[in-house]
């Protein structure tokens, strides 16, 4: 592993360290004033100002890996991609699947359950601009580490956007997995088969983020979007 981490033993033991985690003096800073200066739409909201953990079913066959929480986003309400737009993407394509309850994603507390699906990030904390530095994406790689190995049952890994799918691959490498080679590049719809170090088979699959960025200029379509969890459901659904 990067970092020296405790012997992780469960989905929850590894959620319970990463929601007290302060390796990162500068994301530190950041997540709290954001939360104490809180956007004006948001003046009344007690935000979360934390690290945001994992959220969903903790033995799944999906994963689906994001880059951080927004700043007004999970770092407001405190579970990942819910409070901003780009959530409501994600939690309506989800519902269209099957993996998600319900289409909405408004707060912790408002009855959203996955079922077969475990969502994580590469890093834990609102970053400045959505830019985490290499050092804290190294500081936060254990958990998704842990995650992955926590995780035996998953058969698709789902990246959103190119820092995703960069990061998932070496995390994987350095776990030992074997990569297909030469890696695939990221594009909206790369896939990848890696295989676990018991040579167990892997999907890596490649999305498009849902930022506004993306889905106000069209680049991401909720048809695209829905491509991509229809492809992960086939391969759950595969022998």
């Amino acid at each position: 592993m990067t970092e020296a981490s405790p012997p992780f033993t469960s989905i929850a033991h590894v959620e319970a360290v990463v929601v007290g985690c302060r390796k990162c003096p500068r994301l530190v800073a950041w997540r709290e004033e954001v939360a104490r200066t809180r956007r004006a739409a948001f003046a009344d909201h007690e935000y979360w100002g934390r690290p945001v953990p994992a959220f969903g079913d903790s033995d799944p066959r999906l994963l689906v890996v994001g880059l951080a929480p927004a700043a007004h986003g999970a770092n407001r309400t405190g579970r990942m991609f819910t409070g901003d737009r780009s959530g409501d993407w994600l939690y309506r394509a989800l519902w269209r699947a099957g993996f998600a309850s319900q289409p909405d994603s408004v707060a912790r507390g408002d009855g959203l359950e996955l079922t077969d699906c475990l969502i994580t990030a590469t890093v834990r904390c609102a970053p400045p601009g959505n830019q985490p530095l290499p050092s804290e994406r190294a500081n936060c790689q254990p958990y998704l580490e842990a995650e992955l190995a926590l995780t035996p049952r998953v058969r698709a890994v789902v990246a959103l956007g190119g820092i995703a799918w960069t990061a998932l691959f070496r995390v994987l490498a350095e776990r030992g997995w074997r990569l297909p080679k030469p890696r695939p590049a990221f594009g909206h719809g790369a896939e990848a088969v890696a295989h676990r170090p018991d040579d167990a088979p892997v999907h890596l699959l490649a999305s498009y983020h849902p930022s506004q960025q993306n889905t106000f200029t069209g680049t991401l379509t909720e048809v695209m979007f829905d491509r991509i969890w229809a492809r992960a459901r086939e391969i759950l659904s595969g022998p």
